[in-house]
C-alpha cells in the first residue's frame, strides 16, 4: 500500500482527504491511501513519515514555511517563495530522503489565468504567511503590482486600518491568503471597507470550506467577480500527485 497525507494543525477544515480517496476510486488507482495527520509539534515529521511509512506528503497552515529545515532538496521556485506544500519522500536503504515542492503556485496561475486581463493593474494580498508568498510570486510573473496588508505593521506591508479609498480603487483584484472564514469560523471575513467594491473588483479566497465565504458573499452583492479556493485546492492537489509519482529528483 502506497500512504500519502496531509499535515498540518489543525485539519478539521481540509478537502484533501476527501479529494485523494475520490480520485483513487474514479481513477480506479489501487493500493493507495491518503489520510489527515493533524501534527501539533513539526519537530515530530520524521517520526510521523517513518511510523506510517509514508511517500508523499501535503502541508498547510501552520507549517508550510517551518517545514523546510526538515527537508533534504528543495525546488529552486519553492525556495524562492520560501513556502513548501508538498514532500516527495524517498527511502534508500532505510534512510530517507525528502525533497520539497510549492503546488500552490500552479493552483494559483490556473486560477487567475483566466480573468487576467490588461484592465488588472493592481492586486490587494491580505496576509503574509505561506500562501501569501506563493501568491505575491505569482503576481510578479504575471507583472501585476501589489499590496500587501498585515494586521500588525510589517516592512513593505500596509495595515488594514491603512486599507482606504484609494488602495482599493487601484486594485482590481484582492486576494485572501488568510485562514479568516474557515470552517468552523465561518461568520468571520477580512476587515476591508467592502462598502468600496463593485463590479470592476475580482475577489480571489483560498479558503475552499466553505467554497462560498462570508468574504465573497459580500463581493457578490456588490457585483464583484469572485473566485473560490476549489478551483486552486483541485489544481495544486493533481500537482501534487504528478510530484509524488515523478521518477526526476
Amino acid at each position: 500500500m502506497r500512504r500519502f497525507g496531509l499535515i498540518g494543525f489543525p485539519l478539521g477544515h481540509s478537502f484533501s482527504k476527501r479529494y485523494f480517496s475520490e480520485k483513487f476510486l474514479r481513477e480506479n488507482i489501487r493500493d493507495c491511501s491518503y489520510d489527515n495527520f493533524p501534527l501539533p509539534d513539526i519537530s515530530r515529521l520524521t517520526d510521523l513519515i517513518r511510523e506510517n511509512d509514508l511517500e508523499g506528503l501535503n502541508v498547510t497552515i501552520p507549517y508550510k514555511s517551518s517545514v523546510i529545515q526538515f527537508l533534504d532538496k528543495i525546488d529552486p521556485e519553492a525556495l524562492e517563495v520560501g513556502a513548501v506544500n508538498v514532500i516527495r519522500i524517498k527511502k534508500t536503504g532505510g534512510i530517507l530522503s525528502l525533497s520539497g515542492f510549492n503546488s500552490d503556485i500552479t493552483g494559483i496561475m490556473d486560477t487567475l489565468k483566466p480573468v487576467m486581463s490588461q484592465k488588472v493593474t493592481g492586486a490587494i494580498v491580505l496576509g503574509t504567511g505561506g500562501s501569501s508568498k506563493a501568491v505575491c510570486h505569482v503576481l510578479r510573473k504575471l507583472k501585476v503590482h501589489f499590496t500587501i496588508i498585515s494586521r500588525e505593521k510589517k516592512p513593505g506591508t500596509l495595515t488594514y486600518q491603512e486599507l482606504n479609498r484609494e488602495v482599493l480603487g487601484g486594485s482590481q483584484l484582492i486576494i485572501n491568503t488568510t485562514p479568516v472564514g474557515m470552517y468552523p469560523e465561518t461568520e468571520g471575513k477580512p476587515d476591508i471597507a467592502y462598502s468600496l467594491l463593485g463590479p470592476g473588483h475580482i475577489l480571489f479566497d483560498l479558503v475552499y470550506n466553505p467554497e462560498i465565504t462570508s468574504f465573497l458573499k459580500m463581493g457578490q452583492e456588490r457585483g464583484c467577480t469572485v473566485l473560490t479556493g476549489l478551483r486552486m485546492l483541485y489544481s495544486q492537489a493533481e500537482k501534487s500527485w504528478e510530484i509524488w509519482n515523478s521518477v526526476s529528483e
